[in-house]
C-alpha cells in the first residue's frame, strides 16, 4: 500500500519539533510493515525530511493545492493525517471537505474524520460529553461577531476563549472584562479554520492533568502515561512545568480520571493516539473535561520519551489495521503494545522559551503557547529530576537562584509569584527563601503545596545531584527483561545492568 503522510511544517512559536519526532516514527513504522511512504512537508530542516525516512519526499507548501498535485502525481492508496500535528489534521479535513480524497480514491487511515470532527468541533464535543455524562465547564459556542456581542454581558469573568481547529491555543486567551473578550474573541474567529470559538467558564487555579491514551480498531484501550502540570489551569500545557506520573493525585482521583479518559476515547472511536486534558478541583473530587486532541500531540512525544512506549510508532501500525496485542513492544522484545507502561522513576519537563532572542516580548503566560521547545529529565525523585532539568535548559541560571528577584521588595515579588511567566519558578524559590509560608505562596500561585515542599527541600540542600549509577527506562519497571532499554544517571549505589 502507498501511504501519504503529511508533516507538520515549520518549527514556530507554539509548534516545536515534537511533531517531527512523531512523524519520523510513523514513517519508519509504516515501512516496517512493508508499505511505501510518500511524505509532504514544507520544512527541510527536520529529521523527517532526511533521505531514507520516506520513499518519496516532497518539500512543498502545506496547502490544499500542493497536496492535490502530490496526490495526482503519486496516486497514494491512503492518507495518514493524525501524526503531523494540527497542520496535518486540518489539511486532511480540508482535502476531504473539498472532495479531493474521494476524487482520487484516497482513504483516510486511523481515526475517522467523524471522530476528528467530534473532538475538534467545540459544539459537537460538548454535546458528546453530555451524552456520555462527562462534565464540561459552562460554555458558549460562538461563530459570528453578532453572537459574540450578544454574550458580552452574560458570561462570568474571567473566562477562557478556545478557538476550534487551531494548535497551541492560537487565537485564544483569558478575558477579565468585556473589552478583552471582544478583542480576543474576534481574533479567535478569524484564526479558527471553521470560524468557531468556545467561551468557557474559567477554572483558573484548578489542577491540570493529562492522560495519553491509545486505542485500536477493535476497541482495545490503554493509558500510556498520565501527567500533571505544576502550573495550575490558565497556562497552556506546552508552557507548563509537567511531571509524570502525577504526584499530587490520590489513588481514587487517578482512577476516576483514567476511567473518564478511556470512556471518552471509546465514545469518540479514536484509532491511534489521543490526549485527554482535565481540570481537577484541588479542594474536592470535582473535575471537568477541558479538551481532547484526536491525534498524536506534543504531550505524546513527552509521554513516549518518558515511558519508552513509542506512541507514534504504535499509532501508525494501528492505522494500517494492526491491534495492540499484535504489535511488539520494541523495548522489551517480549511483551506486546497492549501492556501498560510502568514507571519506577519521576520525569520533569521544563519548557524552553525564546525570550533570550525576543527580549522585549510579553513574558506573561496564558492559554496561547509561547514555548519553542522543552527539556526532559528523569530521576528517582521529583527534586532530583527538577534540578537536572534546570541544568539542561541552557540558560544562564543553572539552579533555583535568579539575579532578577533578590532586589525586589515583597510587593513586587508577590506579583511575580502570582502572575504566570517563564520565570515564575525562580520567583517562587525566592519567596520560599525569604521564609514565606507554603500557604502564602500557594495562595498567590495556586501551585500545589506538595510541589512547594519539594522546592523547599532543594533550597535547604537536601537533594544529592552527583550521578554515580545508571537506572533503566524499560516500560515495565523491571518486570521483564528488556532488549533495548535506555538509561538515566542517578545518585544511587547500584546500577541496573548495562551492556557494553
Amino acid at each position: 500500500m502507498k501511504v501519504l503522510v503529511i508533516g507538520s511544517g515549520p518549527i514556530v512559536i507554539g509548534q516545536a519539533a515534537e511533531f517531527d519526532y512523531a512523524g519520523t516514527q510513523a514513517c519508519k513504522s509504516l515501512k516496517e510493515e512493508g508499505h511505501e511512504v510518500v511524505l509532504i512537508n514544507s520544512n527541510p530542516a527536520t529529521i523527517m525530511t532526511d533521505p531514507g525516512v520516506a520513499d518519496r519526499l516532497y518539500i512543498e507548501p502545506l496547502n490544499v493545492d500542493f497536496c492535490e498535485r502530490v496526490i495526482a502525481r503519486e496516486r497514494p492508496d491512503a492518507l495518514l493525517p493524525t501524526l503531523g500535528g494540527q497542520t496535518g489534521l486540518n489539511l486532511a479535513t480540508q482535502l476531504s471537505d473539498e472532495g479531493i480524497l474521494e476524487k482520487y480514491n484516497v482513504r483516510l487511515l486511523g481515526t475517522p474524520l467523524t471522530a476528528i470532527r467530534k473532538a475538534e468541533d467545540r459544539e459537537q464535543f460538548r454535546s458528546l460529553m453530555r451524552e456520555i455524562k462527562e462534565p464540561v465547564p459552562e460554555s458558549w459556542i460562538i461563530q459570528t461577531e453578532d453572537e459574540l456581542q450578544a454574550i458580552l454581558d452574560i458570561v462570568p469573568y474571567p473566562c477562557i476563549i478556545r478557538p476550534a481547529y487551531t494548535l497551541g491555543g492560537t487565537g485564544g486567551g483569558i478575558a477579565d472584562n468585556k473589552e478583552t473578550l471582544w478583542e480576543t474573541g474576534r481574533k479567535g474567529l478569524k484564526l479558527s479554520m471553521r470560524s468557531q470559538i468556545m467561551v468557557e467558564r474559567s477554572l483558573l487555579g484548578w489542577k491540570e492533568v493529562e492522560y495519553e491514551v491509545i486505542r485500536d480498531n477493535k476497541g482495545n484501550t490503554i493509558t500510556v502515561c498520565n501527567m500533571e502540570n505544576l502550573d495550575p489551569m490558565g497556562v497552556h500545557t506546552g508552557d507548563s512545568i509537567v511531571v509524570a506520573p502525577s504526584q499530587t493525585l490520590s489513588d481514587l482521583e487517578y482512577h476516576i480520571l483514567r476511567t473518564a479518559s478511556l470512556k471518552i476515547i471509546n465514545a469518540l472511536g479514536i484509532e491511534g493516539g489521543c490526549n485527554v486534558q482535565l481540570a481537577v478541583n484541588p479542594e474536592s473530587f470535582d473535575y471537568y473535561i477541558i479538551e481532547v486532541n484526536p491525534r498524536v500531540s506534543r504531550s505524546s512525544a513527552l509521554a513516549s520519551k518518558a515511558t519508552g512506549y513509542p506512541i507514534a510508532r504504535v499509532a501508525a501500525k494501528i492505522a494500517v489495521g494492526l491491534t495492540l496485542d499484535q504489535i511488539e513492544n520494541q523495548v522489551t522484545g517480549t511483551t506486546k503494545a497492549c501492556f501498560e507502561p510502568a514507571l519506577d522513576y519521576c520525569v520533569v519537563k521544563l519548557p524552553r522559551f525564546p525570550f533570550d532572542k525576543f527580549a522585549s516580548g510579553d513574558r506573561t503566560l496564558f492559554t496561547q503557547m509561547k514555548a519553542t521547545g522543552e527539556v526532559m529529565a528523569i530521576d528517582r525523585s521529583f527534586e532530583a529530576a527538577l534540578v537536572k532539568a534546570l541544568r539542561g535548559l541552557e540558560v544562564k541560571t543553572k539552579d533555583l537562584s535568579h539575579p532578577k528577584f533578590p532586589p525586589m521588595d515583597d510587593e513586587e515579588l508577590a506579583l511575580a509569584v502570582k502572575i504566570p511567566t517563564d520565570e515564575r519558578l525562580w520567583a517562587v524559590a525566592e519567596a520560599l527563601r525569604r521564609g514565606w509560608t507554603i500557604q502564602r505562596v500557594n495562595g498567590l500561585s495556586r501551585i500545589d503545596p506538595w510541589f512547594l515542599h519539594k522546592i523547599m527541600k532543594i533550597l535547604n540542600g537536601e537533594v544529592e545531584t552527583s550521578p554515580t549509577a545508571y537506572k533503566m527506562v524499560d516500560t515495565c519497571a523491571g518486570e521483564f527483561e528488556s532488549a533495548t532499554p535506555y538509561y538515566y544517571a542517578t545518585n544511587e549505589i547500584e546500577s541496573d545492568f548495562v551492556s557494553s
